[in-house]
């Protein structure tokens, strides 16, 4: 018995993946924006250091980040099985391999907050490094994505 998919339903789910994404996109930049004022905490004078504690960038950054490993690898999932749903088969090209990519960044750099937590700068640099590298990858895909969005929207 095959499970037929409405027209519909097909054609519009195209457009989840990428909404999801720029939101997500956002999300990313608001992670490195509260990592950044933790790292400030940690740097910062007696009297600074009171005041970015009363805003707790730490816990906002691991929620942020917890919500972003989900969402990025069940995006990554459902953008890849919508495509194969829609044409029977998944285009390899960059934006899948970059996506492919960050999905692996993600659990990595989540990966390490164990290490972090014990004060390991090693796992620390690496945690920032590797969520830049996420960053430029979320940009590149941001722009392959839309590039994608727009020859769906020509074959309507």
């Amino acid at each position: 018995m095959a499970l037929e998919i409405p027209e519909g339903i097909k054609t519009w789910s195209q457009f989840g993946h990428p909404l999801l994404m720029w939101v997500l996109l956002g999300l990313t930049v608001y992670a490195l924006y509260s990592g950044w004022q933790i790292r400030r905490t940690r740097t910062a004078d007696k009297d600074t250091k009171k005041e970015l504690i009363k805003k707790n960038f730490n816990v906002k950054h691991h929620q942020i980040g917890s919500i972003l490993l989900s969402l990025i690898v069940l995006g990554t999932i459902g953008g890849m099985a919508v495509t194969y749903i829609n044409n029977g088969k998944l285009f390899v090209g960059s934006h899948l391999l970059a996506g492919l990519g960050m999905t692996g960044i993600i659990a990595t750099s989540a990966a390490l907050v164990p290490y972090m937590q014990k004060g390991n700068d090693l796992a620390r640099y690496t945690h920032i490094t590797l969520n830049i590298t996420l960053l430029g990858l979320f940009g590149w895909q941001a722009v392959t994505g839309m590039q994608i969005v727009q020859k769906i929207l020509d074959n309507l």
